[in-house]
């Protein structure tokens, strides 16, 4: 919603001056809304941030971010300001009510799968037991994706 380019700029500046260091970046990517074809297409972006938060920490202040930056929860896959989803925490397996990393559909999306493929195609997911690389070429997700801003 609004000026997406400028929406993830101000997010990662948030980012960054909140949760830790950004030390890559994906290309920005657009895509059709998922779960919800009716929505405008969404931008999206990976980033590798280094932190010294916990990853309950992280996500309280993502959401606060979001909260901030004017996100509304009210409708699920409704059209957003901003979402900023925790994909990974270093090799970490977190089972909680409120927090599940890695994320736990992220095999299934490309709009994911393809910016994290950019940046870290080796990464091995600590459940799946397989490359980033491997799960993109696995997915079944047909939404287009493609390249918005070349980082």
């Amino acid at each position: 919603m609004g000026n997406r380019t400028e929406q993830l700029l101000h997010s990662r500046q948030e980012i960054e001056k909140k949760i830790g260091s950004i030390t890559n970046t994906s290309s920005i990517y657009e895509t059709a809304a998922w779960g919800k074809e009716d929505e405008p297409s969404y931008l999206n972006q990976v980033l590798f941030v280094q932190t010294e938060n916990s990853a309950k920490e992280v996500l309280d202040i993502s959401l606060q971010i979001e909260k901030e930056m004017g996100r509304t929860r009210s409708v699920k896959w409704e059209a957003r300001v901003v979402d900023i989803d925790l994909l990974f925490f270093n090799d970490e397996v977190i089972d909680m009510n409120d927090l599940k990393v890695p994320h736990p559909r992220l095999q299934y999306r490309k709009f994911v799968l393809i910016p994290l493929n950019e940046i870290a195609p080796d990464l091995i997911h600590p459940v799946l037991g397989k490359s980033i690389l491997q799960l993109l070429k696995e997915c079944e997700d047909t939404l287009p994706v493609r390249v918005y801003q070349k980082n």
